[in-house]
């Protein structure tokens, strides 16, 4: 064990008191309840990015939608698979991992830049988390343009499975919270995490069954199983191209969710009031 690694260990074990633990769990409660702070804060982030743009954050859905549609014809050729039905899985399945994706590497970031205004705005540090994952759910919905436009097009079917979209999304929100408030916290300490996590996520796209299908790879079901990121992109996939998600898939997003929670509130209670100093 390195010596930062020992002394995280070391102050977690004598950091971590009932009182800490309530007032983390007060900040997230805090954070929660000022949701028109982060609401303006993550449309105004969106805005700020596009802002001597003619057309504004609708670059967001036509970069992306130029993206989908040559990676399509590509990748549908070199795999033999016809357009009707790959156009749709890739743009679904593409417009998931963007929002996972970025809940990771923002995520890792998110108090890094907001150093500044953590030190000068006396705000719940959970805020910054809550407006990372608001804004990234309104550029998924507004890329979700994309999707519905090619399943128009391709007539892919729509019935009772599609709600299970909703349920999914909310899923996934919740595990982009803690992923949040656990890697933003580890990389306010150690700089070098958002640039392996960067380095990381590139090659999990290429293992997780994003642009391909699983049906391509039989007689390795561990390589999908043992993934978590294809059962996180699964839960709104499926729905989205009106499949019922496995069941398998929800237990392991559920627990995975119930699980970082539960990770991401320890350290939290422990090394929440270091950030300020860190950042």
């Amino acid at each position: 064990m390195n010596r930062h690694s020992h002394w995280l260990v070391e102050q977690f074990r004598s950091g971590l008191t009932r009182e800490q633990a309530a007032a983390a769990f007060q900040d997230l409660q805090s954070g929660l309840q000022r949701y028109q702070l982060w609401a303006v804060l993550g449309l105004y982030e969106i805005k700020q990015r596009y802002r001597r743009s003619r057309i504004g954050p609708l670059w967001i859905t036509l970069s992306m939608g130029i993206f989908i549609g040559a990676l399509g014809l590509l990748y549908g050729a070199i795999l033999g698979q016809p357009l009707s039905e790959y156009m749709p899985y890739l743009a679904a399945g593409f417009l998931v991992w963007t929002f996972i994706s970025s809940a990771v590497v923002e995520g890792a970031e998110v108090f890094l830049n907001a150093g500044g205004v953590i030190k000068q705005l006396n705000a719940p540090l959970s805020t910054y988390v809550y407006r990372l994952v608001w804004g990234n759910l309104i550029i998924f919905l507004h890329n979700l343009l994309i999707f519905i436009t090619l399943a128009l097009w391709f007539q892919v079917e729509v019935g009772l499975p599609t709600l299970f979209v909703i349920p999914g999304l909310m899923l996934l929100a919740i595990n982009a919270v803690w992923i949040g408030l656990l890697l933003g916290l580890l990389s306010a300490r150690f700089r070098d995490i958002p640039l392996m996590l960067k380095s990381g996520i590139q090659l999990i796209f290429f293992i997780t069954p994003v642009i391909w299908s699983p049906d391509m790879l039989p007689g390795r079901p561990l390589l999908l199983t043992a993934n978590p990121f294809y059962h996180m992109v699964e839960i709104v996939r499926a729905p989205l191209l009106g499949v019922m998600p496995s069941i398998a898939s929800l237990m392991i997003v559920v627990a995975i969710a119930v699980i970082g929670c539960a990770m991401s509130l320890l350290f939290y209670s422990v090394y929440r009031w270091r950030i300020a100093y860190w950042v």
